[in-house]
């Protein structure tokens, strides 16, 4: 699924749901144990003794497979409404007809066959694009990871957030303001002794760099891999709280923590000002759409920030992943999120 240094594509084909969220857990369980260890001077006791992980028991177990037509998925939509209170101070009204066929167009022709040259056009290690302002290359393999029950990679994910970048800074009055940090920020985050060093990611977000602060933004996403699992924290400026998004639906306390103690130290270093997070929340996400396999974990984040950017509901669920797997192919090969 990806990891610090990305490694090729594989397809776990024979790993059950239940095998891959045992694994899930007991790789969760012995961060949860080490967090244990970390020294937390911002925090009180109060606030930072805990550090849990709970699972949500409302999810169907059942492993299926799942491949409705894209015109069901808007369906789905129809429930879908301006997410971020903030939406109201944007100038733009987005008319829920035009956001039902943005967010679930069918691909046309000449579009499927681009997506399925980019799967099986080639050799695997054919390079297919290059995006120069953040220098990733995607290679024939990578995008493989997009095909079904393919773990997504580094490289699609990060690529994926610099397309949603751009697409915010081509049209800044149709989404929120956001910064999207890349699959290295958390591990460099907690990397050293101590499993927290500030010092190492100090420079990543340099105003003269980015143009803004990120106590300036609406949301900041954080995707965290845990070795085999894809999850999200969204650190909601505005709103004042720390979201972790699973979609296994488990809580990780810890995450939050250390992230929390990111933004305090980041805020004074680059504002030269305290900020106060004591009212802040730390939460999980109601109704977050759940996976029901043991592979789309990386399509879900991706989707949750791909949402949360727009600053709509999470009005998805795991019927539209065969979807946004092929949709997230044709704009990664056309360097364009729509």
């Amino acid at each position: 699924m990806g990891c610090f240094f990305s490694k090729p594509f594989e397809r776990k084909e024979t790993i059950t749901l239940e095998e891959y969220e045992k694994l899930v857990k007991v790789h969760s369980s012995a961060i949860d144990n080490a967090a244990r260890k970390v020294i937390r001077k911002p925090f009180t006791q109060e606030r930072s003794g805990l550090a849990i992980l709970t699972q949500k028991k409302d999810r169907g177990d059942s492993l299926s497979v799942l491949n409705k037509k894209v015109h069901d998925a808007k369906r789905v939509t129809l429930q879908s409404m301006p997410h971020d209170p903030k939406l109201k101070a944007l100038d733009f009204q987005v008319k829920l007809k035009d956001v039902n066929e943005e967010l679930f167009h069918p691909l046309k022709i000449e579009e499927a066959k681009d997506v399925s040259h980019g799967f099986y056009g080639g050799y695997s290690y054919e390079i297919l694009i290059t995006h120069e302002p953040s220098n990733i290359e995607i290679s024939r393999k990578d995008l493989q990871c997009l095909m079904p029950r393919g773990w997504l990679n580094d490289e699609v994910i990060n690529l994926y957030l610099e397309l949603l970048k751009e697409r915010e800074r081509s049209e800044p009055n149709k989404f929120l303001k956001c910064h999207f940090f890349n699959t290295f920020f958390y591990k460099k985050l907690t990397s050293g002794v101590s499993g927290y060093d500030f010092r190492t990611v100090r420079r990543w977000t340099m105003k003269n760099k980015l143009g803004y602060t990120l106590i300036e933004r609406d949301k900041v996403f954080v995707p965290i891999h845990k070795d085999m699992h894809w999850c999200l924290v969204v650190i909601n400026i505005k709103d004042k709280s720390f979201q972790y998004l699973d979609s296994f639906g488990c809580m990780d306390i810890h995450a939050l923590q250390i992230l929390e103690r990111y933004l305090m130290e980041e805020t004074q270093d680059k504002c030269d000002k305290e900020i106060d997070t004591t009212s802040w929340k730390k939460e999980s996400v109601n109704d977050l759409p759940l996976q029901k396999n043991g592979w789309d974990c990386g399509m879900f984040m991706i989707k949750y920030i791909d949402f949360y950017s727009r600053g709509l509901k999470l009005s998805f669920s795991q019927d539209h992943m065969p979807y946004f797997r092929k949709r997230t192919a044709l704009e990664i090969l056309r360097l364009r999120a729509d």
